[in-house]
């Protein structure tokens, strides 16, 4: 378990990580390389028998976007869904996974026909290989997660400890794009997403990560019982808030948003009266850190911020497209679907197909409509899998707090931002650990 004092020397060490990385990107590279060779040693050290691979993936995950932000580590794009599956997988190597993990197994096998399918039309002057690799490393690092975590008995503070090394590397992040953009004023043009006030990356993903880390703070201030740790927890809430709100991607936001009221409800009905009450005390507190930091974004943007919010342009009309361009990325799926309804045009094809059809190159936005038109009707049984497995789940164990929150977090997420980064797909596989009141390790 991580003691609070350590937490917070941890904070202080990422906290000068994201200066340092401002100063020289190069840090953000070694720092990485040399994390995850720590993270495999110790896991070949211990055999795993604390599910090191848990905290390993955790906080490849956290570190994704910061490191793409800042140059990435040269090796390969999607390097943390790789190292989300060579970790899980090292995982399983030692202590193996539960025997009901079986639907996850049926979901990688439904998975490859759509190689095949693609390797038979593919345009063979793009490189196959990367195509594959970019749309089925996250369904692959989904199932190989799930199939690691589901049922695995872990403690509330191992399982907290896995939360906090996702996190740290998110507040590096923060703290390397308040030096990036320390005047939002300076950048902002109109209402749309902005890449400079995201470290000059996808304000869409930008939104997301930081979103998942609002929400792990938002459930550090009821699960830690330490008034000073939950005052520096408060206050990055705050500060990663106004941070992902001027991204002005909106998906992260209200994400976290989600995730926060599910936990919330669900934490009240565990919760003795007594705790009610506590309960009751720090969503006003959250509610009103959460107002001011909307207040200071509103007067700093002026007044942009509720226009996004609002679907408005710079001038306050209103957009008539809410999706920003999604609903016909999907329309053109769909389509793709109907025309290929059994095993879908091929794993990889929809920016070609999409190509062929409207004259534009687009990647997809949403892993739904991306499964259909590329997997057909497999497609249909895998998402209906990723669905009912943990809804069934929770309807006999509902010992993990995080289940459905991070089910909504992974369905939202994909439906706006595909699988484009590992957090959907990590999150999902942690939402099926199951919860022990005293450890057994």
């Amino acid at each position: 378990m991580i003691s609070q004092e350590n937490y917070i020397k941890l904070l202080l060490l990422h906290i000068a990580l994201g200066f340092g990385g401002y100063l020289f990107p190069i840090i953000i590279k070694l720092v990485l390389l040399a994390v995850i060779g720590l993270f495999m040693v110790r896991i070949l050290y211990y055999g795993n028998r604390n599910d090191e691979v848990l905290i390993a993936a955790s906080y490849l995950v956290g570190f994704e976007v910061f490191s793409r932000m800042t140059g990435g580590v040269g090796f390969s794009y999607e390097f943390a869904k790789y190292g989300v599956i060579v970790f899980m997988t090292l995982g399983m190597f030692y202590r193996g996974f539960h025997k009901k993990s079986w639907p996850y197994v049926l979901f990688l096998f439904l998975l490859m026909p759509g190689i095949v399918v693609s390797a038979f039309y593919v345009d063979y002057d793009v490189e196959f290989g990367n195509i594959i690799g970019f749309n089925l490393s996250g369904p692959v690092c989904l199932g190989i997660s799930a199939l690691y975590c589901h049922d695995r008995p872990l403690s509330q503070n191992r399982f907290n400890d896995v939360l906090t090394a996702c996190l740290l590397p998110i507040v590096a992040m923060v703290v390397y794009l308040y030096f990036y953009t320390p005047d939002i004023r300076d950048v902002l043009t109109g209402t749309g997403s902005n890449f400079a006030a995201s470290g000059g990356f996808g304000p869409n993903q930008v939104s997301t990560v930081i979103g998942l880390g609002m929400f792990i703070l938002f459930t550090r201030l009821f699960l830690v019982k330490n008034r000073a740790v939950n005052f520096i927890d408060i206050t990055l809430l705050g500060l990663l808030t106004y941070r992902a709100f001027i991204t002005f991607s909106r998906g992260g936001v209200i994400t976290a948003g989600v995730c926060a009221i599910l936990f919330i409800l669900f934490y009240l009905k565990q919760a003795s009266a007594g705790k009610r009450k506590n309960v009751l005390a720090k969503t006003t507190l959250i509610s009103v850190v959460f107002i001011i930091t909307w207040i200071i974004t509103s007067l700093l943007s002026g007044g942009l911020i509720d226009k996004r919010y609002a679907n408005q342009d710079a001038l306050g009309r209103v957009k008539k497209d809410v999706s920003t361009g999604r609903k016909e990325l999907i329309e053109t799926e769909l389509l793709a679907f109907k025309q290929n309804p059994i095993l879908g045009i091929g794993a990889g094809r929809t920016k070609e197909y999409r190509l062929e059809v409207t004259g534009v190159e687009s990647a997809t936005h949403n892993e739904i409509s991306r499964m259909l038109s590329e997997h057909g009707l497999l497609g249909i049984i895998a998402l209906i899998i990723l669905l009912f497995t943990p809804a069934i789940r929770w309807l006999f164990h509902k010992d993990n707090l995080f289940l459905l929150p991070f089910l909504a977090f992974w369905f939202l997420t994909i439906n706006h931002s595909s699988m484009r980064i590992a957090a959907p797909a990590f999150v999902y596989g942690i939402c099926l650990i199951s919860i022990i009141k005293k450890s057994k390790q």
